[in-house]
């Protein structure tokens, strides 16, 4: 990688930013946790993710209401959302707010990691 990419993990369940945080830490990836939507939203303004997983069952600010306000401020972000089961109409919601992806909690790391870095190459974040 040229440079440090940061991403950004947005959930509540430790059980999921834990090890998905070392996967990719341990694969040369900057990476920043929050554990909700307005956390996450802060981050993204002071940090900013190249890229962010974005849950979608959140307390509070949940991952749709979540991601209409990165939109607000952010149109080109590459955002995964997360999810262990996502609905066609929710699905067609978030290809409507320009979704690069979705990771199903059910599915292995490695293909967190495959999902990431294809996105990136996608938006050309990095070769």
């Amino acid at each position: 990688m040229e440079k440090e990419v940061k991403v950004l993990l947005i959930d509540d369940e430790p059980d999921f930013t834990k090890p998905m945080a070392f996967w990719f830490s341990s694969k040369g990836y900057y990476v920043i946790t929050a554990s909700d939507g307005e956390k996450g939203l802060e981050l993204i303004k002071e940090k900013k993710p190249d890229i962010v997983f974005l849950d979608l069952n959140m307390p509070g600010m949940d991952g749709v209401k979540t991601l209409e306000k990165i939109r607000e401020f952010d149109k080109e972000l590459p955002v995964i959302v997360v999810s262990a089961y996502v609905d066609e109409e929710k699905i067609k919601k978030l290809h409507s707010l320009g979704i690069s992806g979705v990771f199903y909690k059910t599915q292995e790391l490695e293909a967190g990691l495959t999902l990431l870095e294809a996105t990136l190459r996608r938006h050309k974040k990095f070769k």
